[in-house]
């Protein structure tokens, strides 16, 4: 045995040598070396970058040898270095071409739409626009940043490792013009990953790779100086449990990890990841997988602790609308706070791509007859109403088709919301939703499905002569003002009330509003003899205290009415609630602040990443009964609870970074947070101790029990910071996921910025187990939310 055992490790050594004896060369890594538009981003163009009317500098852009970085430098005729800045592919959140952006509109017809575009970047980076020579350099760049996104994005794992070290290399190569690295710059780069070597450790390091022995590393032996830094002992670990020679897994042995895992055991399935991740010819052909093969596939998005079924609309869609959770954005207008921030079309474009469903316009008269968007009574800017209904078409089905709801807060004269009503007409023509849909059920709402690719006016609405409500008296306020906050600070004059809201509607305007108008709630028992089609707003302290004096009774209310819950008027930064709280009751449209980044907006992007992004999550049964007796408040037993032990193994993190404004030189003490968010009696967290200077892999293997007693409603949060003893401690990354699209087995965590940005390619390394409770009568009906891709739902 011991025989064989040699045998095969020294085969699949000697077919690794072969297979990965070429030379690196990152644009065919990419697949991109003979594509025509990065050939000319490799050439460089120059282009004039566009911030305001006045101020338009030229700038020569070039995409460097690494195929992922952009350099823009400019063009200044002093002595001193040109200046020179970069931004990475991976920074990109979209392309936009033509004038798209607020400043290239502003410019009309003074920049020619076809030779514009505009860099979007992830995070608060300010976008970059630019005017080309001529429309055909603006289109190669626009597709060529598009083909560069895409390959990055599907990069295997044995292209990312290629990749690294080129990366590792090419940084250093800007800074000394040399093609090799001293053991100076060794350090350098030991900094840059964000990893605190001992001396000792790092010469033997460095002197293990230096195979020419002439105290430097050329190319060669830096790939092998960053494959030594991405060894994972952690992973080796779990593959020699499941080895039966210790050497490779055969295809037995993975269907036995397979099936541990929760996944598809199927034989299959083993030769399939064999073929797809085994990097050494000799044991692809004899179905074989080493730890290097293992290891790519650990780390590829195949393994990650989200359900990738999940990744696509796979729930009903065709139940009424009061039967989901609706993404939904408060003050979209606004970049920043309520009292002197920017309004902006910006904020639309970036709610609608991320899945938003529901977007506010707080609509004002303005001048010449055109009404405006902006914070009433502050110093915030002001934006066409026209301009922002321009964008909403545009974009408002690129990222969901289903439907899109427009939160009118009108505070217009007559005159201008019939201005207001032929804009929304002219504009989106079959888009907008102007009568009832037929063939369907007056006394529910209709489907997410029933409306796909529609767009409804939420706002107030004259009652034609017959038609009876309980909430008639409405009509001389706007939406929030008729819930007696509207989230707005005190007027500038220091103590009058707000100006009076408009005392009648526009015909025009009120004839949009078909499923969904606002009106004031005044009881529970009353609501429930309104039609379904009536929506009302509660501000985040009146939601609160319905859910705490009768939380049965607001479960109830929503599983055939509509709520929209706003943030308190004393948000004057735009902070956000808790949108947990909200959820359990039922409600659908939680608004938050999409503009202000926090664990709240994290809760929000985990809340809607299931059902393809898609904007809306079907609500739990036990939520869409209209007797149901499901509290909140209590979760003791009843509907809804099935309590299940969660079990979360935190081992090790990769990849780290530094909080930006930490010095070059520091390294940052790590430590993991582990936290569920659901139902009161299941909020709960907990964390690992810290790691004392390493952020490139740290190491914990903590272990973690969690009792979930309503899975349907819970969110699991991870979340890495920067432990400090002097002072609060640093966000470094989260993820936040639906407990029932947690996965089992060991996964990676694909860790996000603050601003719920990729910050790849820092993870975590976990283990999940669920299973029943032992002391829980209901153990017999748990069941785990893991499921491999073929029995997902």
């Amino acid at each position: 045995m011991l025989g064989n055992r040699k045998k095969t490790a020294a085969a699949a050594k000697n077919g690794a040598g072969t297979s990965r004896s070429k030379a690196i060369d990152p644009l065919r890594n990419l697949g991109v070396g003979e594509d025509e538009d990065v050939k000319r981003m490799l050439q460089g163009s120059s282009m004039v970058k566009v911030r305001s009317p006045r101020w338009q500098k030229r700038r020569t852009l070039k995409l460097l040898d690494d195929g992922v970085t952009v350099w823009c430098q400019s063009h200044k005729t002093s002595n001193r270095a040109k200046e020179q800045q970069s931004f990475s592919i991976m920074e990109v959140e979209c392309i936009r071409e033509g004038c798209q952006s607020e400043m290239l509109r502003q410019l009309g017809s003074s920049v020619p739409e076809g030779r514009c575009f505009t860099v979007v970047f992830k995070g608060p980076r300010k976008s970059l626009d630019l005017l080309c020579q001529s429309q055909e350099e603006a289109q190669h760049w626009a597709r060529g940043i598009r083909t560069l996104q895409g390959r990055v994005e599907n990069m295997t794992q044995k292209e990312k490792l290629d990749q690294y070290p080129y990366c590792c290399k090419l940084e250093l190569a800007h800074t000394n013009h040399d093609d090799k690295m001293s053991y100076e710059e060794v350090q350098t780069l030991l900094q840059m990953i964000n990893i605190d070597l001992s001396d000792q450790y790092a010469r033997s390091l460095f002197q293990k790779c230096d195979r020419s022995a002439d105290g430097r590393l050329d190319h060669g032996e830096i790939e092998v100086f960053c494959r030594e830094l991405l060894r994972r002992p952690e992973l080796d670990a779990v593959f020699i449990r499941y080895s039966a020679n210790g050497c490779v897994l055969s295809t037995v042995d993975l269907k036995d990890f397979l099936k541990d895992q929760g996944e598809d055991p199927s034989l299959i399935h083993a030769q399939s990841l064999i073929l797809t991740y085994e990097l050494n010819e000799w044991a692809q052909r004899n179905q074989f997988m080493t730890p290097n093969g293992f290891t790519m596939y650990m780390l590829s998005k195949e393994n990650c602790v989200f359900n990738p079924e999940h990744a696509r609309v796979y729930q009903d869609m065709k139940h009424p609308l009061a039967h989901y959770f609706i993404s939904s954005s408060h003050n979209t207008y606004l970049t920043k706070d309520q009292l002197t921030g920017d309004s902006s079309t910006e904020p639309y474009i970036r709610a609608l791509s991320h899945g938003c469903r529901c977007v506010e316009l707080d609509c004002w008269d303005g001048d010449k007859g055109e009404p405006v968007i902006y914070h009433g009574h502050t110093l915030t800017s002001k934006v066409p109403f026209a301009k922002v209904i321009e964008v909403i078409n545009e974009y408002a089905f690129k990222a969901s088709p289903y439907p899109l709801i427009l939160s009118l807060e009108n505070h217009c004269s007559v005159e201008q919301q019939t201005v207001m009503a032929q804009i929304l007409r002219s504009t989106l023509g079959d888009k907008l939703l102007t009568k009832p849909l037929g063939g369907l059920d007056s006394h529910s709402l209709p489907s997410p499905e029933d409306l796909k690719g529609k767009i409804i006016v939420k706002g107030k609405k004259e009652l034609a002569v017959g038609e009876c409500s309980s909430s008639t008296s409405d009509l001389s306020s706007s939406d929030e003002e008729a819930s007696r906050t509207e989230g707005k600070p005190p007027p500038k004059n220091g103590g009058q009330s707000l100006q009076p809201s408009v005392s009648k509607l526009s015909p025009e305007l009120s004839e949009l509003v078909v499923y969904t108008r606002s009106v004031h709630f005044k009881s529970f028992e009353q609501a429930a003899r309104n039609p379904a089609s009536e929506l009302s707003s509660f501000s985040e302290s009146e939601a609160l205290r319905h859910i705490k004096d009768s939380g049965m009774y607001f479960v109830r209310h929503n599983s055939h009415q509509l709520s929209r819950i706003y943030p308190s008027g004393q948000r004057l930064q735009s902070s956000n609630y808790n949108p947990q709280e909200m959820w359990n009751a039922g409600c659908q449209i939680v608004a938050l602040n999409f503009q202000t980044p926090g664990e709240q907006m994290d809760l929000n992007q985990g809340r809607f990443l299931q059902n393809g992004r898609c904007g809306y999550i079907l609500k739990p049964p036990f939520m869409c009964q209209l007797g149901t007796t499901f509290n909140p408040e209590n979760v003791g037993g009843g509907p809804g609870h099935s309590p299940v032990l969660l079990t979360v193994r935190v081992l090790s993190a990769q990849q780290l970074p530094k909080p930006e404004w930490d010095k070059p030189s520091s390294i940052v003490d790590p430590q993991v947070w582990v936290e569920l968010h659901g139902a009161p009696i299941d909020n709960n967290k907990k964390k690992t101790q810290h790691v004392d200077n390493n952020g490139f892999n740290p190491r914990w293997d903590c272990t973690f029990n969690f009792t979930v007693h309503v899975p349907d409603l819970a969110l699991v949060r991870f979340m890495v910071e920067d432990h400090d003893y002097t002072s609060s401690n640093d966000f470094l990354g989260q993820y936040t996921l639906p407990f029932t699209s947690l996965r089992t087995g060991y996964r990676h965590v694909r860790l996000l910025k603050l601003d719920g940005s990729s910050l790849s390619p820092a993870s975590l390394f976990v283990h999940v187990a669920v299973g029943p409770c032992e002391s829980s009568p209901h153990k017999s009906s748990a069941k785990s939310p893991a499921r491999s891709p073929s029995k997902a739902p």
